[in-house]
Protein backbone atom coordinates (compact mmCIF):
# COMPACT_ATOMS: atom_id res chain seq x y z
CA UNK A 1 0.00 0.00 0.00
CA UNK A 2 3.37 2.45 -0.03
CA UNK A 3 2.07 5.57 1.65
CA UNK A 4 -1.51 4.50 1.91
CA UNK A 5 -0.75 3.58 5.58
CA UNK A 6 1.45 3.71 8.79
CA UNK A 7 2.26 2.00 11.57
CA UNK A 8 2.38 3.23 14.75
CA UNK A 9 2.53 2.15 18.69
CA UNK A 10 -0.86 1.62 20.30
CA UNK A 11 -2.10 0.96 24.19
CA UNK A 12 -4.40 -2.13 23.27
CA UNK A 13 -7.23 -2.54 26.06
CA UNK A 14 -8.79 -5.08 26.44
CA UNK A 15 -11.23 -5.90 29.30
CA UNK A 16 -12.50 -9.28 28.86
CA UNK A 17 -8.75 -10.15 29.33
CA UNK A 18 -8.21 -8.55 32.98
CA UNK A 19 -7.82 -12.13 34.09
CA UNK A 20 -5.47 -13.07 32.57
CA UNK A 21 -3.70 -10.06 33.73
CA UNK A 22 -3.50 -9.03 29.61
CA UNK A 23 -6.16 -5.94 30.15
CA UNK A 24 -3.57 -3.84 28.66
CA UNK A 25 -0.91 -4.79 25.92
CA UNK A 26 1.13 -2.23 23.79
CA UNK A 27 1.18 -3.30 19.87
CA UNK A 28 1.61 -1.57 16.77
CA UNK A 29 -1.69 -0.62 14.31
CA UNK A 30 -1.70 0.04 11.25
CA UNK A 31 -3.71 3.46 10.27
CA UNK A 32 -4.67 5.22 7.33
CA UNK A 33 -2.37 7.88 6.39
CA UNK A 34 -4.01 11.28 5.91
CA UNK A 35 -2.40 14.19 3.69
CA UNK A 36 -3.10 16.95 1.72
CA UNK A 37 -2.94 17.04 -1.65
CA UNK A 38 -2.69 20.28 -3.71
CA UNK A 39 -4.44 20.48 -6.73
CA UNK A 40 -2.98 23.44 -9.20
CA UNK A 41 -4.57 24.19 -12.55
CA UNK A 42 -4.02 26.28 -15.36
CA UNK A 43 -2.43 26.76 -18.84
CA UNK A 44 0.44 25.96 -20.82
CA UNK A 45 3.78 28.06 -20.22
CA UNK A 46 6.44 28.75 -18.08
CA UNK A 47 5.36 30.01 -14.54
CA UNK A 48 3.63 28.00 -11.77
CA UNK A 49 -0.40 27.00 -11.90
CA UNK A 50 -2.88 28.48 -9.61
CA UNK A 51 -4.19 26.55 -6.49
CA UNK A 52 -7.40 25.59 -6.87
CA UNK A 53 -8.09 22.91 -4.33
CA UNK A 54 -7.19 21.56 -1.29
CA UNK A 55 -7.97 17.80 -0.39
CA UNK A 56 -7.29 15.94 2.52
CA UNK A 57 -6.57 12.45 0.95
CA UNK A 58 -5.09 8.94 1.17
CA UNK A 59 -1.85 8.97 -0.70
CA UNK A 60 -2.12 6.73 -4.17
CA UNK A 61 -3.80 7.02 -7.46
CA UNK A 62 -3.11 11.23 -6.88
CA UNK A 63 -3.65 11.82 -10.85
CA UNK A 64 -6.88 9.75 -10.91
CA UNK A 65 -7.69 12.14 -7.97
CA UNK A 66 -6.98 15.03 -9.34
CA UNK A 67 -8.79 14.56 -12.55
CA UNK A 68 -11.60 13.20 -11.24
CA UNK A 69 -12.19 16.19 -9.11
CA UNK A 70 -12.14 18.48 -12.20
CA UNK A 71 -14.33 16.23 -14.44
CA UNK A 72 -17.35 16.13 -11.52
CA UNK A 73 -16.98 20.09 -10.59
CA UNK A 74 -17.44 20.29 -14.16
CA UNK A 75 -13.77 22.07 -14.97
CA UNK A 76 -12.72 20.02 -18.14
CA UNK A 77 -15.37 17.56 -19.94
CA UNK A 78 -12.69 15.10 -20.67
CA UNK A 79 -9.26 13.86 -20.71
CA UNK A 80 -8.64 15.60 -24.21
CA UNK A 81 -9.18 18.60 -21.52
CA UNK A 82 -6.20 18.13 -20.39
CA UNK A 83 -2.37 18.63 -21.60
CA UNK A 84 -0.62 16.78 -18.55
CA UNK A 85 -0.84 16.15 -15.07
CA UNK A 86 2.00 15.27 -13.08
CA UNK A 87 2.97 15.29 -9.73
CA UNK A 88 5.14 17.73 -8.46
CA UNK A 89 7.72 18.38 -5.47
CA UNK A 90 6.18 20.40 -2.66
CA UNK A 91 7.90 22.33 0.24
CA UNK A 92 8.67 19.27 2.37
CA UNK A 93 11.26 17.63 3.41
CA UNK A 94 11.62 14.85 2.97
CA UNK A 95 9.70 15.39 -0.21
CA UNK A 96 5.96 14.01 0.24
CA UNK A 97 4.52 14.94 -3.66
CA UNK A 98 1.51 16.04 -2.16
CA UNK A 99 1.19 19.02 -5.42
CA UNK A 100 -0.46 17.89 -8.64
CA UNK A 101 0.14 20.12 -11.17
CA UNK A 102 -2.31 19.84 -14.27
CA UNK A 103 -1.79 21.89 -17.45
CA UNK A 104 -4.93 22.83 -19.85
CA UNK A 105 -5.51 21.71 -23.18
CA UNK A 106 -5.01 24.70 -25.28
CA UNK A 107 -8.83 26.18 -25.83
CA UNK A 108 -9.91 24.99 -22.24
CA UNK A 109 -10.44 28.04 -20.09
CA UNK A 110 -8.74 28.46 -16.68
CA UNK A 111 -11.09 27.83 -13.96
CA UNK A 112 -11.75 31.65 -11.43
CA UNK A 113 -11.99 31.66 -8.33
CA UNK A 114 -15.10 32.18 -7.10
CA UNK A 115 -15.83 33.61 -3.13
CA UNK A 116 -18.61 31.92 -3.20
CA UNK A 117 -17.39 28.21 -4.19
CA UNK A 118 -14.71 27.36 -1.61
CA UNK A 119 -12.88 24.36 -3.11
CA UNK A 120 -11.53 23.31 0.30
CA UNK A 121 -12.27 20.14 1.29
CA UNK A 122 -11.95 17.82 3.90
CA UNK A 123 -11.91 14.01 4.06
CA UNK A 124 -15.50 13.49 5.25
CA UNK A 125 -17.03 16.34 3.80
CA UNK A 126 -16.37 17.19 0.00
CA UNK A 127 -18.43 20.59 -0.48
CA UNK A 128 -18.46 21.95 3.24
CA UNK A 129 -17.27 25.12 2.30
CA UNK A 130 -19.49 26.30 -1.24
CA UNK A 131 -21.96 28.85 -0.21
CA UNK A 132 -25.25 27.39 -1.60
CA UNK A 133 -26.93 24.24 -3.44
CA UNK A 134 -27.12 26.15 -6.10
CA UNK A 135 -23.64 26.46 -6.53
CA UNK A 136 -22.74 22.94 -6.77
CA UNK A 137 -25.50 21.64 -8.54
CA UNK A 138 -23.47 20.84 -11.80
CA UNK A 139 -24.39 19.88 -14.72
CA UNK A 140 -24.08 16.99 -16.65
CA UNK A 141 -22.74 16.68 -19.84
CA UNK A 142 -24.40 13.17 -20.01
CA UNK A 143 -28.50 12.14 -19.21
CA UNK A 144 -29.10 9.43 -17.71
CA UNK A 145 -32.74 9.09 -17.42
CA UNK A 146 -32.76 6.85 -20.88
CA UNK A 147 -30.22 4.58 -19.90
CA UNK A 148 -31.60 1.29 -19.60
CA UNK A 149 -29.55 -0.44 -17.39
CA UNK A 150 -31.63 -3.37 -15.52
CA UNK A 151 -29.61 -4.61 -12.17
CA UNK A 152 -31.56 -8.29 -10.41
CA UNK A 153 -31.55 -7.08 -7.21
CA UNK A 154 -30.08 -10.70 -6.14
CA UNK A 155 -27.08 -9.67 -7.74
CA UNK A 156 -27.13 -6.43 -6.89
CA UNK A 157 -26.81 -7.87 -3.26
CA UNK A 158 -24.35 -9.77 -3.57
CA UNK A 159 -22.14 -6.37 -4.62
CA UNK A 160 -20.94 -5.02 -0.99
CA UNK A 161 -19.33 -8.51 -0.38
CA UNK A 162 -17.59 -8.55 -3.87
CA UNK A 163 -16.78 -4.66 -2.45
CA UNK A 164 -15.27 -5.74 0.98
CA UNK A 165 -13.02 -8.94 -0.81
CA UNK A 166 -11.23 -6.40 -3.08
CA UNK A 167 -10.26 -3.59 -0.04
CA UNK A 168 -6.57 -4.42 0.64
CA UNK A 169 -6.27 -0.74 2.76
CA UNK A 170 -9.28 -2.08 4.78
CA UNK A 171 -8.64 -5.41 5.61
CA UNK A 172 -5.12 -3.54 7.06
CA UNK A 173 -6.27 -0.24 8.91
CA UNK A 174 -10.53 -0.55 9.20
CA UNK A 175 -10.78 2.60 8.10
CA UNK A 176 -10.90 3.55 4.39
CA UNK A 177 -13.34 3.96 2.60
CA UNK A 178 -14.36 2.44 -1.09
CA UNK A 179 -15.87 2.90 -4.31
CA UNK A 180 -16.11 0.21 -6.95
CA UNK A 181 -17.09 0.75 -10.80
CA UNK A 182 -19.46 -2.87 -11.27
CA UNK A 183 -20.80 -4.03 -14.77
CA UNK A 184 -24.46 -5.10 -14.84
CA UNK A 185 -23.74 -8.45 -14.51
CA UNK A 186 -21.24 -7.80 -11.10
CA UNK A 187 -17.52 -7.73 -12.31
CA UNK A 188 -15.58 -5.36 -10.80
CA UNK A 189 -14.26 -2.90 -13.03
CA UNK A 190 -11.90 -1.04 -11.04
CA UNK A 191 -11.98 0.04 -7.04
CA UNK A 192 -10.40 2.78 -5.38
CA UNK A 193 -10.21 3.66 -1.16
CA UNK A 194 -9.43 6.72 0.57
CA UNK A 195 -10.21 7.98 3.96
CA UNK A 196 -12.81 10.35 1.95
CA UNK A 197 -15.53 8.84 0.30
CA UNK A 198 -15.47 11.86 -2.30
CA UNK A 199 -12.31 10.93 -2.91
CA UNK A 200 -12.29 7.53 -3.34
CA UNK A 201 -15.36 8.04 -6.37
CA UNK A 202 -12.90 10.84 -8.00
CA UNK A 203 -10.53 8.50 -8.26
CA UNK A 204 -12.92 5.87 -10.17
CA UNK A 205 -14.31 8.80 -12.08
CA UNK A 206 -10.56 9.76 -12.95
CA UNK A 207 -9.48 6.43 -13.84
CA UNK A 208 -12.12 6.68 -16.35
CA UNK A 209 -11.72 9.97 -17.24
CA UNK A 210 -8.18 8.78 -18.46
CA UNK A 211 -9.62 5.04 -20.05
CA UNK A 212 -11.82 7.17 -22.29
CA UNK A 213 -15.07 5.47 -20.55
CA UNK A 214 -16.97 8.02 -20.52
CA UNK A 215 -19.75 8.39 -20.04
CA UNK A 216 -20.38 5.47 -17.90
CA UNK A 217 -23.10 4.39 -19.11
CA UNK A 218 -24.54 0.75 -18.73
CA UNK A 219 -22.58 1.02 -15.15
CA UNK A 220 -23.09 0.91 -11.41
CA UNK A 221 -21.21 2.52 -8.37
CA UNK A 222 -21.24 0.81 -5.35
CA UNK A 223 -19.50 3.23 -2.25
CA UNK A 224 -19.27 1.49 1.02
CA UNK A 225 -20.54 4.27 3.06
CA UNK A 226 -23.44 6.70 2.77
CA UNK A 227 -24.85 8.37 -0.50
CA UNK A 228 -24.30 12.06 -0.08
CA UNK A 229 -25.55 14.59 -2.37
CA UNK A 230 -22.15 15.32 -3.32
CA UNK A 231 -21.28 11.34 -4.57
CA UNK A 232 -24.52 11.30 -6.34
CA UNK A 233 -23.54 15.04 -8.43
CA UNK A 234 -20.45 13.13 -8.87
CA UNK A 235 -21.94 10.24 -10.25
CA UNK A 236 -24.28 12.13 -12.19
CA UNK A 237 -21.13 14.10 -13.75
CA UNK A 238 -19.79 10.88 -14.81
CA UNK A 239 -22.54 9.43 -16.72
CA UNK A 240 -23.66 6.99 -14.17
CA UNK A 241 -27.10 5.71 -14.30
CA UNK A 242 -26.95 3.44 -10.74
CA UNK A 243 -25.64 4.50 -7.17
CA UNK A 244 -25.91 2.24 -4.54
CA UNK A 245 -24.35 2.64 -0.94
CA UNK A 246 -24.38 0.26 1.90
CA UNK A 247 -25.54 2.79 4.21
CA UNK A 248 -27.96 5.71 4.02
CA UNK A 249 -28.80 8.52 1.77
CA UNK A 250 -29.84 12.46 2.54
CA UNK A 251 -32.75 13.98 1.22
CA UNK A 252 -30.94 16.39 -1.20
CA UNK A 253 -28.70 12.87 -2.57
CA UNK A 254 -32.60 11.00 -3.48
CA UNK A 255 -33.78 14.99 -4.91
CA UNK A 256 -30.93 15.02 -7.05
CA UNK A 257 -30.84 11.43 -8.31
CA UNK A 258 -34.60 11.78 -8.60
CA UNK A 259 -34.17 15.33 -11.24
CA UNK A 260 -31.31 13.49 -13.15
CA UNK A 261 -33.59 9.89 -13.50
CA UNK A 262 -30.49 8.38 -11.52
CA UNK A 263 -31.54 4.97 -9.54
CA UNK A 264 -30.43 5.85 -6.01
CA UNK A 265 -30.04 2.54 -3.66
CA UNK A 266 -29.50 2.94 -0.08
CA UNK A 267 -29.07 0.07 3.44
CA UNK A 268 -27.82 -1.99 0.64
CA UNK A 269 -27.10 -4.64 3.08
CA UNK A 270 -27.33 -8.89 2.92
CA UNK A 271 -30.65 -9.29 1.05
CA UNK A 272 -31.68 -6.04 1.69
CA UNK A 273 -32.36 -2.74 0.45
CA UNK A 274 -33.90 0.47 0.22
CA UNK A 275 -34.70 1.77 -3.86
CA UNK A 276 -35.27 5.76 -3.52
CA UNK A 277 -34.70 6.77 -6.75
CA UNK A 278 -35.13 5.02 -10.16
CA UNK A 279 -36.81 1.60 -9.24
CA UNK A 280 -37.67 0.43 -12.42
CA UNK A 281 -34.01 -0.46 -12.92
CA UNK A 282 -33.94 -2.71 -10.25
CA UNK A 283 -35.37 -6.33 -11.06
CA UNK A 284 -37.07 -8.29 -8.50
CA UNK A 285 -38.03 -11.77 -9.61
CA UNK A 286 -41.53 -12.43 -7.61
CA UNK A 287 -41.91 -16.19 -6.43
CA UNK A 288 -43.87 -18.59 -8.91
Amino acid sequence: MGRATDRRGVLRIDLDAAADGRAAVRRPDTLAVEEPLEIRVGAAGPGRRRPLAVTMRTPGDDLDLAIGFLLTEGLIRSTDDVHTAQLCAGAETPNTYNVVDVVLAPGVPEPTTDPSRNFYTTSSCGVCGKASIDAVRTRSLFPVSADPLTVPAALLAELPDRLRAAQRGFDRTGGLHAAGLFTPSGDLVVLREDVGRHNAVDKVIGWAVRERRLPLAGYLLLVSGRASFELTQKAWMAGLPLLAAVSAPSTLAVELADEAGMTLVGFLRGRTMNVYAGAQRIAVEQPA
